[in-house]
């Protein structure tokens, strides 16, 4: 019971032991991506993963409950006063597990709700063809402007007018500008729809006061907890007080039986850790950071769509160099810079290729890059892209990009890989 991974599976150490190096060794620019703290990682992987909890705090189908019990009703209470809401449910297992027990709370199969596209940067569970979301609720979609690449506001509210949907989800994966919360509420209730704000990428960035707020405005709010909030991988839900048995009930009975409570505790850890000074100096330095990088790409002669940032993230057209997103990532990757390919608006190729790459900043602001380091990568991913065939130059900046990565460490190495303690 009390042997280490690296004697008990020394192939499984060995591949942690590679993951270490990559995470440490590589530029990790994927904006759903961060490191969590070392106090995460110990409440994560802890003795809580023994313990079966069905039901909530001081209701559980199960005895021996007494200390998860209080572990999430400290996840509860610390998410409660976070962000300032009436209701915080801390079970869903993932962001994609929060919305459907949204859905599920507040709709029947076949109610209309409009949400943003996949392809505008709305979330698989906002209703792509392919996802559970379009198959049991009618989903009719918005965008951004085609000139401006931004929000169509006007639009969505001609669009709530037209269909006239119980739910308006606001939220996105890939959209690098402000969401405006309150003109949202204003729309809900021009159609007389509940209004949901889907907060996953930009979690942190609310919580720290750097992005406008969706509580005000919003019945329900979904969100994972890594991402900008910088937790374990996991989900959660907020609402106003009239919908949090709704709520309650859609999670548990409703899709999930047994809570992950090693995880609960790690996201009260997160929590706990988002209330502090410092992570919201981290917070408005991710926002510093992706401003400096976009304004180094764009000066080097990229494209970003809708010409910027405001926030964590940035959104790169790559048809100009002649380009996929598919193959932009993977030039990039040679390099060991690590971004994803993703759609832009109204793109003309299927997602597995897109015609986009997504940079965000907040897992190397973590590491403590500033401005500085940023305006150096960007510069490097500007030449990479602007020279497809030159394998040297690819060489060349991965050499690079290791002596800086070395400048900020992320773990320690323990027993042949990074654990809880």
């Amino acid at each position: 019971m009390n042997r280490t991974l690296a004697e008990v599976d020394p192939r499984m150490a060995e591949i942690m032991e590679g993951e270490l190096r990559r995470q440490q060794m590589a530029l990790v620019m994927i904006p759903s991506e961060n490191y969590a703290s070392r106090a995460v990682l110990q409440a994560q992987g802890s003795i809580m993963t023994n313990k079966y909890a069905e039901g909530y705090p001081g209701a559980r189908w199960y005895h021996g409950c007494e200390f998860v019990d209080q572990a999430e009703q400290l996840a509860i209470d610390r998410a409660k006063k976070l962000f300032g809401c009436d209701h915080a449910n801390v079970q869903p297992h993932t962001g994609s597990q929060a919305n459907m027990a949204a859905y599920y709370a507040l709709l029947e199969p076949g109610d209309t709700v409009l949400a943003m596209s996949t392809d505008q940067g709305g979330h698989l569970t906002h209703g792509n063809k392919l996802n559970f979301s379009a198959k049991y609720y009618k989903f009719a979609q918005y965008g951004v402007d085609r000139e401006t690449e931004m929000l169509d506001y006007d639009n969505l509210l001609k669009l709530a007018r037209h269909h006239r949907p119980k739910l308006i989800v606001v939220g996105a994966s890939a959209y690098p500008r402000i969401i405006d919360f309150k003109r949202c509420r204003a729309i809900a209730d021009d159609v007389n729809a509940y209004l949901m704000a889907d907060i996953a990428h930009i979690a942190g960035l609310i919580a720290a006061g750097v992005h406008p707020d969706a509580v005000p405005y919003c019945d329900v709010i979904t969100s994972t907890t890594h991402k900008t909030l910088r937790g374990p991988r996991g989900g959660f839900i907020m609402c106003k007080r009239e919908f949090a048995e709704v709520i309650d009930r859609a999670v548990f009975f409703g899709i999930q039986a047994g809570p992950l409570m090693h995880v609960i505790a790690a996201k009260a850890v997160a929590f706990g850790e988002a209330m502090t000074e410092g992570f919201r100096a981290y917070q408005r330095q991710i926002v510093k950071n992706c401003k400096a990088l976009a304004e180094e790409m764009t000066g080097r002669g990229l494209r970003l769509v809708s010409g910027g940032t405001d926030n964590h993230l940035t959104l790169v057209d790559v048809r100009p160099q002649n380009l996929t997103g598919a193959e932009a990532a993977d030039l990039l990757r040679e390099a060991d810079i690590i971004v994803n390919k993703n759609v832009i608006p109204y793109d003309h190729q299927p997602p597995a290729i897109s015609s986009g790459i997504r940079p965000g900043t907040p897992a190397l602001t973590t590491r403590g890059m500033k401005e500085e380091h940023m305006r150096e990568i960007g510069g490097w991913i500007a030449r990479i892209l602007q020279r497809p065939d030159d394998v040297a130059l690819r060489e060349e900046i991965g050499n690079q990009v290791h002596a800086l990565c070395a400048k900020f460490p992320v773990y320690e190495e323990i027993n042949g890989g990074v654990c809880g303690s």
